[in-house]
């Protein structure tokens, strides 16, 4: 099973037998909340979740998008009809990062049948609904660890001894800017690898080829240790994807950038080096 779906094939199992849930999850860093969005029209069926606090606890020592907590997230799940069997897709408005959250979380939490709409309700044809639907309570329960996880020092420990990759936009990588954070710079050992170059200008991933040349030429290959980390956990969720439709497997280091350097006993490099 792919992780992505594309409009034209939603659109075949909305209308099937066994209709996949769908999770709103638009969300833009620095931008509008999406909850006006979602009200001004969504797929049919679709249910609104929030990025900020039903995919994330409050920012803190855990970075400005820590996991949520478990029981919370389990619960917001299933209060929108997410089911331990049914499948699931999610989707944002076209830039990918807030759906791959939900997604990885999803998979995280042991849910295995969920899938992005690649490019978003930028590539939806159908029509749109203002109505927000009440579902069924759900009877999904999280059992994390279906995916690999990152702490700080495990991350630390893999750009020494395997592959980090830093998800984040090149600038910021190198430290030249740095508009959110409390320093610029990156871990030590850290390959720059934006998400921005996973995806075609249409906001669509790249061909499966591609991405695995992509990834091949930082050295993310099959059976190599690989791990992405971004400013807040969010965009490396989009690597991760990523990585997975070309067939590489990553941890997630969900504190990211924002606990790391909110840490001040935490080593910074600057500069377009890994080192």
């Amino acid at each position: 099973m792919t992780a992505i779906i594309n409009a034209a094939d939603l659109a075949s199992e909305s209308a099937g037998p066994r209709p996949p849930v769908l999770l709103d999850v638009r969300w833009q860093l620095g931008g509008p909340p999406g909850r006006p969005a979602y009200e001004a029209g969504h797929l049919p069926g679709a249910v609104y979740v929030d990025l900020d606090t039903e995919l994330s606890a409050p920012p803190g020592a855990g970075g400005r998008h820590p996991l949520p907590d478990v029981a919370d997230f389990g619960a917001a799940m299933r209060r929108a009809g997410v089911g331990r069997d049914t499948p699931v897709v999610v989707y944002d408005g076209g830039q990918g990062w807030a759906a791959a959250r939900a997604w990885w979380l999803l998979r995280w939490a042991g849910h295995r049948d969920v899938r992005v709409l690649d490019g978003g309700l930028a590539a939806w044809e159908g029509p749109l609904s203002t109505e927000e639907p009440k579902p069924e309570e759900g009877d999904f329960a999280p059992v994390p660890g279906s995916l690999p996880l990152l702490d700080a020092d495990g991350a630390a420990a893999l750009a020494r001894d395997g592959l980090l990759l830093d998800a984040r936009a090149a600038e910021r990588y190198r430290g030249d800017v740095e508009p959110i954070d409390r320093v610029g710079g990156h871990i030590p050992g850290a390959l720059s690898a934006p998400t921005t170059e996973n995806v075609a200008e249409n906001g669509r991933f790249l061909p499966v080829d591609d991405l695995a040349d992509r990834f091949a030429a930082l050295g993310a290959t099959k059976g190599a240790q690989v791990g992405v980390y971004c400013g807040s956990g969010v965009s490396a969720a989009h690597e991760v994807l990523a990585l997975e439709l070309a067939g590489v497997p990553a941890a997630l280091y969900a504190g990211s950038w924002s606990q790391w350097s909110a840490d001040e006993s935490r080593p910074v490099v600057t500069g377009p080096d890994p080192q």
